[in-house]
């Protein structure tokens, strides 16, 4: 584990521990258990072309803030109607400003499914996904040994969440491959120096097997690239500060995704 991942890892069990002692597990159990079925986050990545996860996120740690007053009901409307496939919204509060309160609100706006972006390490966080309406997981492999990996996958698969896990090289892809993971991200910054180089998604892919679903994450602001990406395989790209920077946040998902204009009554 990266000093700078460490520190995104020690935060996030900080503040999950005070969520467990404000609110039970078992609190947390009855609610997930109750929404019923998720929104299928993974078949939604598997249309035609290369599908566009749009992201909201208030702020992150090499940028700042991003979009100040923005809502998440705008902003994933606004997604919505560009044609994204799927939503992630960013949870972790110390570095990213996100809450669950920005998931509930995602879920309950748009009928697109949505993941909960965040650093899972602990089964708590997969129930309260799903009990505040997510329908995936991000599980990084270099925030957990591969057993709790493993355990949290499928944990994740128990509740019908679908779980999008992000790798760096070829380690940690070896390891996401023995979870047995069907959605594979790619992520192309580097947690240490933030450094971005799409050049890590074509360099993975060639490891990863056929029918996994693949996600390129980081770095793509251009139709251009996700054509590339598309022509080598990759099912889905996840964008986050293009898009929430964008002065007009639907025409710059339609852009991306290449989806048309709609057409005027």
């Amino acid at each position: 584990m990266t000093v700078r991942l460490e520190q995104f890892v020690e935060s996030t069990r900080r503040a999950l521990e005070e969520r467990k002692a404000r609110r039970p597990l078992a609190e947390v159990e009855l609610e997930a258990a109750r929404r019923g079925e998720c929104r299928p986050f993974a078949e939604f990545l598997v249309r035609p072309g290369t599908s566009v996860i749009a992201e909201y996120k208030r702020r992150s740690p090499s940028a700042g803030a991003i979009r100040e007053g923005a809502s998440v009901a705008d902003v994933v409307r606004a997604y919505e109607r560009g044609g994204a496939a799927a939503l992630s919204i960013l949870t972790e509060e110390e570095h990213f400003g996100g809450s669950l309160a920005d998931l509930r609100e995602a879920a309950n706006t748009s009928d697109l499914p949505v993941l909960r972006k965040d650093f899972t390490i602990d089964p708590y966080q997969v129930f309260e996904a799903k009990a505040a309406g997510g329908d995936a997981v991000l599980l990084v492999v270099g925030a957990v040994r591969p057993p709790e990996l493993a355990m949290l996958h499928g944990l994740a698969r128990d509740l019908q969440v679908d779980a999008l896990v992000e790798v760096h090289d070829e380690a940690e892809l070896d390891v996401a491959l023995e979870s047995e993971a069907e959605v594979i991200g790619i992520n192309n910054r580097d947690l240490e120096d933030f450094s971005v180089d799409v050049a890590r998604t074509f360099e993975l892919l060639a490891d990863v097997p056929a029918g996994k679903i693949v996600v390129s994450e980081s770095g793509i602001a251009t139709r251009e690239q996700v054509e590339e990406l598309e022509q080598v395989g990759v099912d889905a790209v996840l964008v986050g500060e293009t898009l929430m920077r964008a002065a007009d946040p639907e025409a710059a998902v339609r852009e991306l995704a290449g989806t048309e204009e709609p057409t005027q009554a």
